[in-house]
C-alpha cells in the first residue's frame, strides 16, 4: 500500500479468503464479539485504493478499477458473520460512498449493516478551524448531517480517532485549547470555556438528532476529554504519557466535565426513549442562515438550535404543526453548565395564521438564547370530531343528572 507502507492481502487466493473468514468466525465464537467495524474499506474496494480519485458520479465507482475479489470477500464476510450470529453488527469505514455497500445481499448489496458517515467529523473540525462563529450556516450543517442514501443506514459521529490522535485535536480542544487546563473548575467563569462547552453540546446533539442508523462516541469525547491519544513512538521518545484516558475527570464534582457528561446522558436518554427514533422522518421547519437558526421535527420531538454567537431571539416564529409544545431538554440548563435562561415549565401553544391553515401549520413563538439547543415535545391537538363528541357526552350527562335531581 503506497500510502500506508504496509502489505495488502491477495483476496483472489482461496487460502487467504479461508484465513480471513475463519478469523471472523473465531472472534464471534471464541470471544463472543457482537460485531465488527471494518477499517479502511475504501482501500480494499479499488485497485488504486481510492487514492487521488474524486468520486463525483456513479461512473467513478464502476470504471473497471474496483477489486472484484475484495468485494466478494467483504460480501462473504458479511454473510458468514450474520449466519454465525444473526444479531451481529457490521460497520464499514468507507469514504468513497460506493453504492450498495450497506445494502442487504438479497437486494444486490455487499451486506454491511451500517456505513460510517465519515464526512461528519471532518466537517465539524473543518468548520471549527476555518470558519468564524458567525459564519456557521444551518443549511450547510443540515445538508452534511442528512446527506445519505435512503436505502442504507449510517453511523453519525462528531469525532473519532482521526481527530483524537496526535497530529490533530479533539473538538473540545479545538474550541477551548489550553484554557482547559486552567478554567474547567465549577464556579470559574471564563468566556472561552463557556463558548466551547456550549458549541460542544450543540454539535453532539445535532449530530445525534439527525441519525438514520446509529450514533458513536469515542473514548471520552462524550464529556470533553482534554487531551489527545498518542501511543509510544520514536517521535515522542517512546512515552506513555498520552497513551491513556482520564476517566476520573467526569466523576469529579468540582470540574465542568461533569456538565458535559450529564448532557450526553440526557440527550441519549431522550432519543432512546423514542422507539425506532432513527426511522422517523426528519421534517425541516426552519433553516435561516442569517439568524443561524435550525429547527426540525422527528415524530413528536422538535429540535431547535440557535448557533448565533451573540444574538438571542425573543418570540422567534417557527412554522410548526398545530398544537402544544413543552420543553424536555435544554443545553442551557444549569445542570449542564448553562445559565438557565429557558423556562422549562412554560408550555407553548401555536398561534393561528390563515395563510398556513391548509398546511395545518401555525406560528410557534420561542425564546432562543444565543448558542443554545432545546428539545420540545409536540402534543397533537384532539380532532374536532372527538372534541364535539366529548362535549355532547358531557351535555347529555348533565341532562340526566338534572332529571334525577328533579325526581328526587
Amino acid at each position: 500500500h503506497p500510502a500506508w507502507d504496509s502489505l495488502c492481502f491477495d483476496y483472489g487466493k482461496n487460502d487467504v479468503i479461508h484465513f480471513l473468514l475463519s478469523n471472523c468466525k473465531y472472534w464471534l465464537d471464541e470471544f463472543r464479539f457482537d460485531g465488527f467495524r471494518f477499517d479502511g474499506v475504501t482501500s480494499m474496494l479499488y485497485y488504486n485504493h481510492g487514492l487521488g480519485q474524486a468520486f463525483g458520479s456513479y461512473d467513478d465507482y464502476y470504471n473497471g478499477g474496483q477489486d472484484d475479489n475484495a468485494i466478494v470477500y467483504l460480501t462473504l464476510a458479511n454473510e458468514l458473520i450474520h449466519q454465525v450470529n444473526p444479531r451481529a453488527i457490521t460497520i464499514a469505514e468507507e469514504m468513497s460512498g460506493m453504492p450498495g455497500l450497506a445494502a442487504k445481499f438479497n437486494d444486490g448489496g455487499i451486506g454491511f449493516d451500517y456505513r460510517m458517515a465519515m464526512g461528519i467529523p471532518d466537517f465539524w473540525i473543518k468548520t471549527i478551524k476555518e470558519k468564524k462563529d458567525e459564519d456557521w450556516k444551518p443549511t450547510a450543517i443540515f445538508w452534511e448531517l442528512t446527506n445519505r442514501r435512503s436505502d442504507e443506514k449510517t453511523i453519525n459521529y462528531a469525532e473519532s480517532h482521526d481527530q483524537a490522535l496526535v497530529g490533530d485535536k479533539t473538538i473540545i480542544f479545538r474550541l477551548i485549547d489550553d484554557v482547559m487546563y486552567w478554567h474547567m473548575s465549577k464556579g470559574d467563569t471564563n468566556l472561552i470555556v463557556d463558548r466551547g462547552m456550549a458549541l460542544h453540546k450543540m454539535i453532539r446533539l445535532v449530530t445525534l438528532s439527525t441519525i438514520n442508523g446509529g450514533y458513536l462516541n469515542f473514548m471520552g469525547n462524550e464529556f470533553g476529554h482534554p487531551e489527545w491519544i498518542d501511543f509510544p513512538r520514536q517521535g515522542n521518545g517512546w512515552s506513555y504519557k498520552y497513551a491513556r484516558r482520564q476517566w476520573d475527570l467526569v466523576d469529579r464534582n468540582d470540574l465542568k466535565y461533569q456538565y458535559l457528561g450529564a448532557f450526553d446522558e440526557a440527550m441519549i436518554h431522550v432519543v432512546s426513549q423514542k422507539k425506532k427514533f432513527e426511522r422517523t422522518p426528519i421534517v425541516k421547519l426552519c433553516e435561516n442562515d442569517g439568524d443561524q437558526v435550525l429547527a426540525f421535527l422527528r415524530d413528536d420531538l422538535l429540535f431547535v438550535f440557535n448557533f448565533h454567537p451573540f444574538k438571542s431571539f425573543n418570540g422567534y416564529g417557527i412554522l410548526a404543526p398545530t398544537g402544544e409544545y413543552e420543553h424536555i431538554l435544554s443545553s442551557d440548563d444549569p445542570a449542564f453548565g448553562g445559565y438557565g435562561l429557558i423556562d422549562m415549565k412554560v408550555k407553548h401553544l401555536t398561534r393561528h395564521d390563515p395563510l398556513f391553515e391548509k398546511d395545518n401549520k401555525e406560528w410557534l413563538m420561542l425564546y432562543l438564547p444565543a448558542r443554545t439547543a432545546q428539545i420540545l415535545r409536540w402534543k397533537k391537538p384532539e380532532p374536532r370530531e372527538t372534541k364535539n363528541a366529548s362535549k355532547s357526552k358531557k351535555s347529555a350527562g348533565s341532562i340526566k343528572n338534572e332529571n334525577k335531581s328533579k325526581k328526587k
